[in-house]
């Protein structure tokens, strides 16, 4: 309770008055900020952060991670789009154009458009709460004026004090109240504060609703012959400013497929015909006597959204001049001023509406509107990670957005197991497991059905071309490779079509329901989905799916071979680590290895346990590249240990270029080999970090792994096998029984050639 109090009085303040508040805008100009200023301001408060899309470096917006709801309604990828979308806001704001143009969000279902909609009302009405960002309109009290007549609806009458306040219904800005001339006064020393180089700008008159009890009041106060007339119109007594948090219906308005009615009620409300009669109108329609729920009313002052537009395409037309003119019509008389930013979002199918007439040229009646539309595309996501991290959310109630501070930390999260609760028989409730790299296995399939494969390099597959938009590069045995290093075709239709995300989240979720005995040995398997469970049904489920077209189906399932066999040297990978977590080498000897190769190439001396400077050890580099590297073999040496020239080229070309590499990019500092991290010798990495089959041979002499899924006791298999299982669960986060199920499959592959 406490706390609930606490928030409601962080986040509204005591009505002011009229002056207090142009105070309070000269200190802070945000709160007196027209519509695409304010909503730029919102998203520009959150700051910035860097991902990596489509291999490339990028600053995204947090704004677009929904921090204020935990992250639930983040947008994941489509960092340009929204960029896109800001340098709009930007431009509208500071009036450089664009003013005119309605942005129009489109794209395939499930890439994140409704999200957009969700993740702007959660972060705006999150930023009206602060300080910085609160958001003011009027509320008038006529009720007190001579002549007794009340704003009310219906018969007026003093009543309390309170009963008769009420706000402007469109949220209009309080410096609208001021005349034109004045108000450019108060802009102008507002404008002498703000530090974003965009000037706030109020352009609009008094709505229809405020400007009825302006009237009325200007009217009883010219009778009584006040000198003050401003004064005492907007006097406290009759006018005070207050603070509104920002919402659907107040400052965000948002017209839904579902919603109907005549073009002019769904713009800008309906007239309540039983009003009109107990009103005192002076012979016309009295504004009060108007509902103002329609889209563009409730997004006055700040966002107007029109969902699936295709549904709305009668009324865009009807939008035409309202980005223009900034006005809309109540009436024929009576006209209402608009500060809203215009944003829509379709499907595909509105863009079919607007081209059916593509084929009369200048006779195109669709032709202005095309024309006001500003078109920010979204695409389905095209990152292993992103997707990956969608398809956990789909499953699951996670929200948190990943921040990994590096590739290996991210490559952990795609690979991480899921396990998720589920109806078992009767009534109770059992865990399923998604053994690691099933969601992997899911996300990338899902990514390689979207890439275009027209323009991927020769002697690449789609998996090398969605591992570089992830990654950013690939790693060709000892050589590292950018994605920079590529041509790819900028117009590529990368992310156009594919595998949408509720397929594969719809796929998943008939497995974990799937009741079906697997069971295997003494592991509850049956409560293990592996990556190929989850690869097999999506490919099976490709002909049921009435989305997908026939030549959509074919091109699907030709692109899965290559996922599979990716996804089997990532398990095959595991195995292999936690085969060998015993033998790896220590950072320690990796350092002293490079200190060695160092000083040999340059002619140096390194420090000896006692602290003595002396020549490189042969021997030691010698037991480096045999046993650990196993790149030579004790022939590639002489009998002093001295290397052969092959030996010496190896260590020049991938040892010491990567150290002259990292000292090149370092040249402002002093550069010594200790200040080096080994990990950056990409021959080290790959070589440490990627164990193969001739390792364990050479390791475990009396291993088979023909008897790996029921070894002898007491052999060497058993043991591995046992300290293999152990290794997967604490590495990786394998249960037993994935791990086993991994393992066996793992093998099964390798026995048959282990000869």
């Amino acid at each position: 309770m406490e706390d609930a109090d606490r928030e409601l009085r962080e986040t509204y303040e005591e009505p002011k008055g009229l002056a207090t508040f142009v105070e309070e805008a000269f200190e802070n100009p945000t709160v007196a900020a027209h519509a695409s200023k304010y909503l730029l301001e919102a998203i520009e408060s959150m700051g910035t952060r860097t991902v990596i899309e489509e291999g490339e470096e990028k600053e995204r917006y947090r704004f677009f991670d929904d921090p204020a709801n935990d992250g639930e309604h983040a947008i994941l990828g489509n960092t340009e789009v929204l960029n896109a979308f800001v340098d709009d806001l930007r431009s509208i704001a500071a009036e450089r154009g664009k003013a005119e143009k309605i942005i129009w969000f489109d794209g395939p279902t499930a890439t994140g458009k409704s999200e957009l909609k969700r993740c702007l009302v959660n972060g705006l009405r999150e930023f009206s709460k602060t300080e910085a960002g609160r958001r003011y309109t009027m509320e008038w009290n006529v009720a007190s004026a001579s002549g007794g007549r009340s704003l009310s609806y219906g018969e007026g009458g003093a009543a309390t004090d309170e009963e008769n306040w009420y706000a402007s219904p469109v949220q209009s800005n309080p410096l609208t109240v001021f005349p034109p001339a004045v108000r450019e006064e108060i802009l102008a020393e507002i404008n002498a504060r703000v530090d974003d180089h965009i000037d706030v700008r109020v352009d609009s008159d008094l709505d229809p609703f405020s400007r009825e009890a302006y009237e009325f009041l200007e009217e009883q106060y010219r009778r009584t012959g006040e000198d003050d007339l401003f004064s005492a119109i907007t006097d406290p007594s009759h006018l005070r400013v207050k603070n509104y948090v920002v919402d659907v219906g107040q400052g965000i308005g948002v017209l839904h497929s579902e919603d109907s009615g005549p073009p002019k009620e769904r713009l800008v409300g309906s007239w309540m015909r039983g009003m009109l009669q107990e009103l005192d109108s002076r012979g016309r329609k009295n504004p009060q006597a108007f509902s103002y729920d329609g889209v563009l009313s409730q997004g006055n002052g700040l966002l107007t959204i029109v969902e699936d537009a295709a549904q709305h395409a009668d009324l865009l037309q009807k939008l035409l001049n309202v980005p223009d003119e900034q006005t809309v019509k109540l009436d024929k008389g009576i006209q209402m001023d608009i500060d809203t930013q215009l944003v829509i979002i379709s499907n595909p199918d509105l863009e079919a509406q607007l081209n059916q007439h593509a084929d009369a040229g200048g006779a195109d009646p669709l032709k202005a509107l095309k024309r006001r539309l500003d078109r920010r595309r979204f695409k389905y996501l095209t990152n292993l990670s992103l997707e990956a991290e969608l398809i956990r959310r789909e499953l699951t109630n996670e929200t948190d957005v990943w921040r990994a501070e590096s590739y290996d930390e991210l490559e952990g999260l795609i690979r991480e197991p899921l396990r998720v609760r589920v109806r078992s028989d009767g009534d109770g409730v059992a865990e399923r497991e998604l053994a690691p790299h099933a969601v992997e296995a899911a996300a990338l399939y899902s990514v390689v059905t979207r890439l275009d494969g027209d323009d991927v390099p020769a002697g690449l597959d789609l998996v090398d071309k969605a591992t570089l938009f992830d990654r950013g590069y690939l790693l060709d045995g000892d050589d590292r490779l950018d994605k920079d290093d590529f041509e790819f075709d900028d117009d590529a239709a990368d992310g156009e079509e594919g595998i949408p995300v509720t397929y594969t989240r719809d796929g998943i979720a008939d497995l974990l329901n799937d009741e079906s005995d697997r069971a295997h040995a003494e592991y509850p398997v049956e409560e293990v989905i592996m990556p190929r469970d989850i690869l097999n049904a999506m490919a099976e489920g490709l002909s049921d799916a009435p989305v997908f077209s026939t030549a959509e189906r074919t091109e699907y399932e030709n692109r899965l071979v290559p996922v599979k066999n990716h996804i089997f040297q990532r398990q095959e990978a595991d195995v292999l680590d936690a085969m060998m977590r015993e033998k790896r080498v220590d950072e320690e000897t990796v350092e002293e290895y490079v200190e060695h190769v160092y000083a040999w190439a340059t002619d140096e001396t390194v420090e000896n346990d006692r602290g003595e400077r002396v020549g490189p050890d042969a021997l030691k580099m010698k037991v480096f590249e045999t046993e650990h590297l196993g790149r030579f073999g004790p022939e590639s040496y002489a009998a002093d240990h001295a290397a052969s020239p092959a030996v010496e080229e190896f260590r020049r070309n991938k040892v010491i270029t990567a150290l002259n590499r990292h000292a090149w990019q370092s040249r402002d500092e002093d550069f010594e080999v200790g200040d080096i991290d080994p990990k950056e010798i990409p021959i080290i990495k790959t070589v440490l970090a990627n164990y193969d089959w001739d390792d364990v041979r050479r390791v475990y002499e009396d291993f088979d792994p023909d008897q790996w899924a029921d070894p002898p006791s007491d052999t060497e298999t058993a043991a591995l096998k046992a300290e293999t299982i152990d290794n997967m669960v604490e590495l990786f986060g394998y249960s037993p029984a994935s791990a086993e199920l991994t393992s066996q499959h793992v093998m099964s592959q390798v026995s048959y050639k282990w000869d």
